[in-house]
C-alpha cells in the first residue's frame, strides 16, 4: 500500500541514548512488560509476543559448511578463501594486518568469545555476525576512487546542487551558508549562487531574487565554500553564478573571489577552452561558471514583497511525505512532451536594462575568472545543442525544455554532451523545492543534473544513491556508450530498444535494528511491526520496476528469504532501490530506505544499512541481502 499522507515524525532514540528498562514503552511497570514483548490491548488486557530473534539463514549455513570444509569451525585460512571467492570489500583489507585475521578477532571480541584452544575460529553464528556487519561486510565499494579521472570534465556526471543557499522552499525560506556546507559535506561538487545587489546597491547579496527569501552575504558563502570544499572529495568544486549585478559590483565580485580562493582558483589563460581539463588535473581547485538568469518569478511590476504577495503552502505543498511522490517514468514524460512540440525555442528570461548593460560591459578581471562559460544561443533548442569545434561551453535547460527536445532529438543531446556541459534545473513551479527524475538527464549524457538538496523524497534518494559510486567523490565517469560516435556519425539513442546486458538476482533474507532505533509502540500500539520490503531498479524505462516481499507480521526481526530477478539493458547507470514499509490498514509506515549503484554492488551476501526519509543513516537498522550477476 502506498502512502497517502505525511507520516508522524519518527520517534527515534538519540544517537548516544542507550536502551534502558523504561525506554521502549514508557515508564514504570510498562517498561518491564515492553522488554518482555507485551503490548496493552485495552485497559484490562495485554498481548504478549515472543522476543524478536531469528535463526541464521539457510544460505548462510550452506556457505559456512562449504568454506569450513564441513567442520563446525571456520578458521582464518578458510575465511580468507571465502573473501577471495566473493571479492573482498574495500575497507576490510589492512596493510598492517591480514583482513581475515582482523575479522575473526573483531567478531570474537564483539561476541565476547575467546578462541577455542587458542586458535581463533568462527562458528556458524559468528560467521552470520560477520556477514551482518555493515562495517566488515558493506554492499558496495567504499571510499575508493576507481574510475579514470584523467578525461575532460564533459566525460563525467557531476554531483550538482540547485539554489544551494536556500534552507527550504523557493519563495520564502531563509538563505544561508548552512545548506552549502551540508551539500559539500556529502560530496556535492557544483554549488549555485544567485548574486543580487544589496538594498544599498554597494555590496552583493545571495538570494532567490524577487521573492521573500532573506539574503546571505556573498563573502560568507565564498568563505564557507573554501573551508568545506574538499572535506568529502579532493576533486574540483564548480561555483555557478547567476549574475544580476552591475559592472562595478562584478568587479567587486572578482576582487572577493581572488581574495578568498587565491591560488586554488583555476582560470585559463586563453579566452575560450577547446577542451575542458580533467578532474585529476583540477584536484583541489575551484572553478567559476556563469549562466543566463533563469529566475522563474521575474515579472514586471516589482517583487513579490513590493506587491504584497505572500506565498502560502498547504501541508502537502510545504513538506513532502516520508516517501515523497513516486518518481515519474521518463517514458511518460517524453510522451507528454511530444504532445507539446509547438514551442522548441530557447528562451532567455526577461532581463532588465541594467543587467543587459552589465553583461555587455562586464569588467575584464571578472570575465577572465570565468572558466566554464554559458552560451546564450538564440533560436530553437535543437540549434542550441550544436557544438562549436573551436570551443566548449555550458548550456542550461529546464527539466521541461529537456523533455521537449529529448522527445524527438535525443541523439542531438547525447552528441552535444560528449564535449560540452549540459546543466538541467528544476522547473519553476517546484516552489516546495521538490525534484524530478534525474534519469531523463543522465540517459542523455547531461553532466549537471541540478537538484534541490535541502528537500527529501524518492527523487533525491536516487540522486544521493547515484553518487555513492566511485568512492563518493562527486564525479562518476559516463559509460562508454554515451561517449562513442559510430563511423556513420550516429550516437547512442536513448529511445532505442536495447538487448539485455546482464541479469541481477537480489535476495532479501532478513532485517534487524528497528527495536534499537525506535520506541516499541512507534509502528503499532498493540503489536510488533508488520514489515515488508520493496526492491526494484531505477534506470532507463525498460529496466525500471519495483517488486515486494510478503508481509511478515508481528516481528521486530523479520525474515523473508525471497529472491527477485531483474533483467538490465543499461546496468551502467541503473540503481537498486530498497524501501522497507510497515503494513497498516490505513496507511503504511516508513521503515527505512537506501539506493545503491548497481555497477558498484559486491556479489555475495552483504549487509545493507538503511537511511531515514531525510537521508540520514539509522544507527542500527539494516537488511541482510545477497547479489548475484548472471
Amino acid at each position: 500500500m502506498e502512502r497517502k499522507n505525511s507520516p508522524p515524525t519518527p520517534t527515534r532514540r538519540g544517537a548516544n541514548e542507550e536502551r534502558k528498562p523504561g525506554d521502549p514503552g514508557g515508564s514504570g511497570g510498562e517498561a518491564e512488560a515492553a522488554e518482555m514483548g507485551t503490548y496493552k490491548c485495552c485497559i484490562f488486557f495485554t498481548r504478549r509476543f515472543a522476543p524478536g530473534e531469528a535463526s541464521t539463514p539457510e544460505d548462510v549455513r550452506t556457505l559456512f559448511t562449504r568454506f569450513s570444509g564441513g567442520t563446525p569451525y571456520m578458521g582464518v585460512d578458510e575465511l580468507r578463501r571465502y573473501l577471495a571467492a566473493t571479492g573482498e570489500p574495500d575497507g576490510v583489507g589492512d596493510a598492517e594486518m591480514d583482513a581475515a585475521e582482523r575479522i575473526v578477532d573483531r567478531i570474537l571480541q564483539g561476541r565476547s568469545r575467546t578462541p577455542r584452544f587458542g586458535k581463533p575460529a568462527l562458528t556458524v553464528d559468528d560467521f552470520h555476525s560477520f556477514l551482518f556487519s555493515e562495517e566488515l561486510n558493506p554492499p558496495i565499494r567504499q571510499a575508493k576512487v576507481h574510475h579514470n579521472m584523467n578525461a575532460p570534465l564533459s566525460h563525467y556526471f557531476i554531483y550538482t546542487g540547485h539554489n544551494s543557499y536556500l534552507t527550504g522552499n523557493q519563495l520564502s525560506s531563509d538563505c544561508s551558508d548552512a545548506p552549502i556546507i551540508k551539500a559539500l559535506q556529502i560530496g556535492v561538487r557544483v554549488i549555485e549562487l544567485d548574486m543580487w545587489p544589496n538594498s544599498s546597491k554597494d555590496d552583493i547579496d545571495i538570494l532567490h531574487g524577487r521573492t521573500l527569501t532573506a539574503p546571505v552575504s556573498l563573502m560568507k558563502c565564498l568563505t564557507s565554500i573554501k573551508e568545506y570544499a574538499f572535506v568529502a572529495s579532493p576533486y574540483p568544486v564548480i561555483i555557478t553564478l547567476e549574475d544580476h549585478l552591475t559592472s562595478d559590483l562584478q568587479a567587486k565580485v572578482a576582487k572577493m573571489v581572488l581574495e578568498v580562493f587565491g591560488d586554488i582558483l583555476y582560470y585559463p589563460e586563453s579566452k575560450h577552452l577547446q577542451e575542458f581539463p580533467s578532474p585529476e588535473a583540477l584536484k583541489g581547485r575551484v572553478l567559476l561558471s556563469t549562466k543566463p538568469p533563469k529566475e522563474y518569478l521575474e515579472a514586471k511590476g516589482g517583487t513579490m514583497k513590493d506587491r504584497g504577495t505572500v506565498p502560502k503552502f498547504s501541508k502537502g505543498e510545504n513538506e513532502e511525505s516520508a516517501w515523497g511522490r513516486e518518481v515519474p517514468d521518463i517514458q511518460d514524460e517524453l510522451q507528454d512532451a511530444n504532445k507539446h512540440q509547438d514551442d522548441l525555442l530557447y528562451r532567455e528570461r526577461d532581463v532588465d536594462e541594467d543587467e543587459k548593460k552589465a553583461r555587455k560591459n562586464a569588467p575584464l578581471e571578472y570575465k577572465h575568472l570565468i572558466t566554464i562559460k554559458a552560451g546564450k544561443p538564440k533560436g530553437s533548442l535543437v540549434d542550441a545543442l550544436k557544438s562549436d569545434p573551436d570551443k566548449v561551453r555550458r548550456l542550461s535547460l529546464s527539466e521541461q525544455e529537456l523533455a521537449k527536445v529529448a522527445a524527438r532529438h535525443g541523439p542531438n543531446i547525447v552528441s552535444f554532451t560528449q564535449r560540452n556541459l549540459l546543466r538541467i534545473y528544476p522547473k519553476g513551479t517546484r516552489f516546495n523545492s521538490s525534484n524530478y527524475n534525474p534519469f531523463l538527464g543522465w540517459v542523455h549524457g547531461a553532466q549537471m543534473v541540478a537538484f534541490n538538496m535541502q528537500g527529501y523524497g524518492r527523487a533525491l534518494w536516487l540522486m544521493n544513491g547515484f553518487y555513492k559510486a566511485n568512492g563518493g567523490c562527486g564525479y562518476v565517469k559516463k559509460p562508454d556508450f554515451l561517449m562513442q560516435t559510430c563511423p556513420d556519425g550516429k550516437v547512442f539513442d536513448p529511445t532505442a530498444d536495447l538487448p539485455v546486458k546482464t541479469t541481477l538476482k537480489v535476495k532479501v533474507y532478513m532485517g534487524d535494528g528497528w527495536q534499537q532505533d525506535f520506541k516499541q509502540t512507534h509502528f503499532d500500539s498493540y503489536s510488533p511491526p508488520d514489515f515488508y520490503v520493496k526492491v526494484g531498479i531505477a534506470g532507463v524505462p525498460s529496466d525500471s520496476t519495483m517488486k515486494k516481499t510478503r508481509v511478515v507480521e508481528d516481528s521486530w526481526v523479520p525474515v523473508w528469504e525471497e529472491q527477485f530477478t531483474f533483467q538490465l539493458t543499461v546496468p551502467e547507470i541503473a540503481l537498486l532501490r530498497v524501501e522497507v514499509h510497515e503494513y497498516d490498514v490505513n496507511e503504511d509506515d516508513f521503515g527505512g530506505q537506501t539506493v545503491l549503484p548497481v555497477s558498484e554492488l559486491w556479489p555475495g551476501v552483504r549487509t545493507v544499512p538503511l537511511f531515514d526519509h531525510q537521508g540520514f543513516k539509522f544507527k542500527s537498522v539494516k537488511l541482510l541481502m545477497s547479489f548475484e550477476f548472471v
